[in-house]
């Protein structure tokens, strides 16, 4: 079953302890599933909380120990005179953003507290015990207009978003509506292409040679294909500064790329952690995308054998195995007299 919601429900509406949640959760192919999109196809359950953990730790390591890019802590610093800050963390997951420790929106309330923090995802698996500063929301993110004023937000953060929106530019246009003039985006999504010794799939396309990751880069490509199938634009992530930027409504656009190891190959110790955490991402999300094919019509067996063939070159890699990920942050622009 999947719920409509074209609102927000605040999730301050469900008790701290013993409030039944089951109505925003429903099973598909043995894993549990957010109802409010269907669009959004990884799971919604303990194992899905703990990779976004990964995922949040691994980002923390590549921004040099913080959560955030660009000049979030001028914008929240308190000013005389005006108003508190407001900022939306979109697609929040756990949380990991805006919370203390390993929650995401809760990290920015303990580092803001003068800033009224606001985590808006699909489910609620986030905690209930928050700082005062601090609420999450349940939204379809995946719509035309969304249910936020105009104009309202300091700073909004969106990261891993680009394959549960069918529409990115358009949801771009809603962020530079949402947010105040001289406020602040940050978006960080990853690329689906595969990388192996620093090669992309589509040079291995190209030039006819082995990857050294077939199993890797087969489950690669059907994972993209059954995005398309659901309406997603998998060329999202490298466009992001130009996407940005076409909507007319920002300055100081500034673009960076990451390159994430996966695995035990770097030699550095930062990025050795890095590729360690992003191994441990990686095996959580292999079995993750199994409903995913299921639903895209291929047999359960089929499934079966792509993940684990991807496993296999995960686990006895004999290239150097890595992944792409796209950082954009930029100022909405002033208002002219």
């Amino acid at each position: 079953m999947r719920l409509n919601y074209p609102v927000i429900f605040p999730l301050n509406q469900l008790t701290y302890v013993g409030e039944d949640d089951s109505q925003f959760f429903c099973q598909i192919h043995g894993r549990r599933f957010n109802t409010l999109s269907s669009r959004y196809m990884l799971p919604a359950d303990e194992e899905e909380v703990r990779r976004s953990e990964l995922q949040h730790k691994t980002i923390q390591f590549l921004f040099n120990g913080k959560n955030y890019v660009g000049p979030v802590a001028d914008i929240l610093k308190p000013k005389e005179g005006q108003e508190r800050c407001r900022v939306l963390d979109l697609g929040t997951g756990g949380g990991f953003w805006n919370i203390q420790s390993h929650y995401r929106a809760i990290d920015l309330a303990d580092e803001f507290p003068s800033a009224e923090v606001i985590g808006v995802d699909l489910a609620p698996i986030q905690p209930r015990e928050v700082p005062a500063n601090c609420t999450f929301e349940l939204c379809d993110l995946d719509q035309f207009y969304l249910p936020y004023p105009s104009e309202h937000f300091d700073v909004i953060h969106a990261r891993f978003m680009h394959t549960g929106i069918e529409n990115y530019p358009r949801f771009l246009h809603e962020i530079a509506r949402m947010l105040r003039p001289g406020g602040l985006v940050i978006l960080i999504e990853p690329d689906t292409e595969p990388i192996a010794d620093e090669k992309s799939a589509s040079h291995f396309t190209r030039s006819g040679q082995p990857s050294g990751m077939r199993g890797w880069f087969t489950l690669w490509e059907n994972y993209r294909r059954c995005l398309r199938n659901k309406g997603i634009d998998v060329n999202i992530p490298p466009e992001l500064s130009n996407l940005v930027a076409s909507t007319g409504a920002f300055d100081r656009i500034v673009s960076q790329e990451g390159n994430i190891p996966i695995g035990f190959w770097p030699k550095d110790p930062v990025a050795l952690s890095i590729g360690q955490l992003a191994w441990m991402n990686y095996d959580i999300m292999l079995p993750a995308m199994k409903p995913l094919f299921l639903s895209a019509g291929m047999r359960d067996w089929e499934a079966r054998k792509l993940i684990e063939e991807a496993h296999q070159d995960l686990y006895y890699p004999l290239v150097r195995a890595s992944s792409r990920l796209h950082i954009v942050h930029a100022v909405k622009k002033a208002k002219h007299p």
